[in-house]
């Protein structure tokens, strides 16, 4: 078990960690969008565009995207590649009501499809997708090599994940500042907009503890994958991984 693995975003609750981020999700749907795009200052729009653009050589036409939440990473791939089907999966009801109206509002229902899942127990066929996707979610699993394990089953040989997430910058100012922000800031406007301390505690500590850069690798490496790497955003404080299956 990895350290994020342990992290809790509410720890006397008594709840196992899937329970514990599904509710805490429902928690913070309706604001999720309008805080991710405040407390990046809308940066999170580029890194999703720059990491759907690393599947474009390969041209997927069936795309499973991971922990999708409210949407936005289906909705650039959509927008960006133009496959036949993406189905979104996430364990938040309340977050995939909001995937679901944004697909209604612009019409995309017979091409984006949302469901309720569970990464580590995925209801699809072997070898069933072109790609696999995943942005800010894979540390938020309860078992991330169950996860991964599960995103090397139901993805096609030949076939490409890309996974977004947070990392930890390793250089002075970045370091500094960074680490004042997420254990400062990122909980009081996270407080003050959503209304749930806990939430916005839970991120920054569930960053801290996940096991970034090469540390990843290695684990995508065990699961199975070849051809793995990764591109730094931001000076490091986010990185997209990319693999083959």
């Amino acid at each position: 078990m990895n350290k994020a693995e342990k992290i809790l975003p509410y720890k006397d609750s008594g709840k196992d960690k899937k329970k514990q981020v599904a509710e805490m999700f429902d928690n913070i749907a309706e604001k999720y969008d309008f805080l991710n795009h405040f407390l990046s200052l809308n940066i999170d729009k580029i890194w999703r565009k720059k990491t759907v653009l690393l599947l474009k050589k390969i041209k997927p036409q069936k795309v499973l995207d991971i922990a999708t939440g409210t949407g936005d990473l289906a909705l650039e791939i959509y927008k960006r590649l133009k496959p036949n089907k993406i189905t979104g999966v996430d364990i938040s009801e309340g977050m995939l009501k909001v995937a679901r109206e944004k697909i209604q509002r612009k019409k995309l229902s017979q091409a984006i499809d949302f469901r309720v899942g569970d990464s580590e127990n995925l209801k699809f066929d072997d070898n069933y997708f072109d790609a696999v996707t995943v942005a800010f979610g894979v540390r938020n699993f309860a078992n991330l090599k169950a996860g991964l394990k599960e995103m090397y089953r139901v993805l096609k040989p030949g076939g490409k994940i890309v996974i977004l997430e947070f990392s930890q910058p390793e250089n002075f100012p970045v370091k500094q500042f960074y680490g004042f922000y997420s254990r400062y800031l990122l909980p009081f406007f996270g407080k003050l907009f959503s209304k749930d301390k806990s939430a916005y505690t839970y991120l920054p500590e569930s960053v801290n503890a996940f096991p970034y850069g090469e540390k990843f690798l290695e684990i995508l490496k065990e699961t199975g994958f070849s051809s793995v790497g990764a591109k730094k955003f931001a000076f490091g404080i986010s990185s997209v991984y990319y693999a083959d299956k």
